[in-house]
């Protein structure tokens, strides 16, 4: 249902439209007449021969014509060989216009002279327009009935109008998705709002001016595109991602750099909710254009991290006990199965890259990525496999005796082989304490923010998803 000041501003906007349709249809009644008489008439041959007697008679017809028609009884006429003069004064440009046309429609005249003053006497001009006024206020009280009749058909469809329009349940069982249910409706009162100012200009007998009035629309709807094009992006991309949802509620997505758990897609913005508990709204417009990452989409998800060994150690035996402990941990999938690689090498160390999938339904990727680390950097620990810092050299150059003394950090020295290696720690006896299982909290915030908004969610679980 429309809200009310939108009724309100849609009543008016009716009102306004009647209004300028009865105004056209008053002056196109009161000028209809002269303006299909001021259309010119393709002249005949000019004849061979002529006289004067024909000459008085073209006069005399032109001055007869003046006098039974208002405001050109003052124009003198004049015919010489086919060719009138018309001279004097007349109260309106619309009759001079009208006086040069009729004179050029009789029969045997050559061509017209225009020597016509348009009177600019303030009094004549005031009788001028007051006579006009008259005549359209005649016009209006007999076409009074006509006029009564056809707003009370425009008053009627507007009612039937506002009750189709709140007619969502049906909308609703014939098309699934409530934004293009909504549009529907909107699209069905409009309709229904249309035809019955087409039925009262019909009754009213000035279908002409619906093509007015179309054509002053259309240039209406050109200038609002252009000032509201942003609106109408976002409008229209509302609709297209309604129609094929790229996401569901809860997904945890990246659009364009924003990280988060879908909580609703209204008409105008989508909102995520952030790891930190933030709201995030990204226009609808930006959604539908942007890159998005869905890491919900498939339950399985891989998580990774690197870990540097010391380049004397055999390798295998690293990545051995690295994939052991990722085996035995809770909440790492046997199948896709862990895997350790060797990535690179570095200045100092051998840097190892250890992958492992986790399944987000049942436990939380951060947490089983966290105790991942922690596992294997305990592993490393216990089978005495050296995890080296970076080594800095500096090179000190004394200028004056021109000698160099390269040193190396101490927190970077290599044990010697004499040093006797460190007692091995015990193992952590509390690493099947850790809790790995999935965390809710976003999902519990973003079902408080559906319940506390009575906005529509354009997220339908029923519609097709982009794949």
């Amino acid at each position: 249902m429309l809200a009310a000041p939108y009724r309100r501003f849609h009543l008016r906007g009716l009102i306004a439209v009647w209004m300028m349709a009865l105004t056209l249809i008053v002056v196109d009644g009161a000028y209809g007449q002269t303006a299909e008489s001021a259309d010119p008439v393709q002249a005949p041959a000019i004849a061979l021969s002529h006289d004067g007697a024909q000459d008085k008679r073209i006069a005399a017809r032109i001055d007869e014509i003046f006098g039974a028609l208002g405001g050109l009884d003052q124009v003198e006429v004049s015919v010489t060989e086919g060719v009138v003069t018309l001279s004097g004064q007349v109260n309106a440009i619309a009759d001079e216009q009208r006086a040069l046309a009729l004179a050029g429609q009789i029969e045997g005249v050559v061509e017209t002279i225009n020597k016509l003053d348009v009177n600019q006497a303030l009094g004549a001009r005031i009788n001028a327009t007051w006579d006009q006024l008259a005549a359209l206020v005649e016009r209006g009280i007999g076409a009074l009935p006509l006029i009564v009749t056809a707003g009370v058909v425009v008053v009627a469809f507007f009612f039937l109008s506002r009750w189709v329009g709140r007619q969502q349940t049906l909308f609703r069982r014939l098309i699934r998705n409530p934004f293009v249910a909504t549009l529907a409706a909107q699209f069905a009162q409009l309709g229904v709002l249309v035809l019955g100012l087409v039925l009262a200009l019909v009754l009213l007998d000035a279908t002409a001016i619906i093509g007015t009035l179309l054509g002053a629309a259309g240039i209406l709807g050109l200038a609002l595109g252009f000032a509201v094009k942003d609106t109408v992006e976002n409008y229209i991309s509302s609709l297209l991602l309604s129609l094929r949802n790229p996401f569901e509620m809860n997904d945890l997505v990246n659009v364009d750099g924003h990280e988060g758990t879908v909580a609703r897609m209204t008409t105008r913005a989508t909102v995520l909710i952030s790891a930190d508990g933030n709201h995030i709204r990204i226009p609808n417009a930006a959604v539908f254009k942007a890159v998005i990452t869905n890491y919900t989409r498939h339950p399985e998800r891989r998580f990774s991290f690197e870990i540097g060994v010391d380049t004397d150690l055999d390798l295998l035996e690293a990545q051995s006990v690295a994939l052991t402990t990722l085996e035995a941990m809770k909440g790492v999938l046997d199948d896709p199965a862990p895997m350790v690689v060797v990535e690179a090498i570095g200045d100092s160390n051998v840097v190892l890259g250890v992958f492992g999938w986790v399944d987000q339904r049942e436990y939380s990727f951060v947490k089983v990525r966290s105790e991942a680390i922690r596992n294997v950097k305990q592993a490393f620990d216990d089978a005495d496999i050296v995890m080296p810092e970076p080594i800095y050299k500096l090179r000190l150059v004394n200028a004056d005796a021109a000698t160099a003394l390269t040193t190396s950090t101490a927190a970077a020295e290599r044990p010697s082989p004499e040093t006797p290696a460190p007692p091995s720690r015990p193992a952590n006896k509390r690493s099947d304490m850790q809790d790995v299982t999935a965390d809710r909290t976003i999902e519990s915030r973003v079902e408080a923010d559906a319940r506390r908004h009575e906005e529509e969610n354009l997220l339908d679980p029923a519609a097709p998803a982009e794949l």
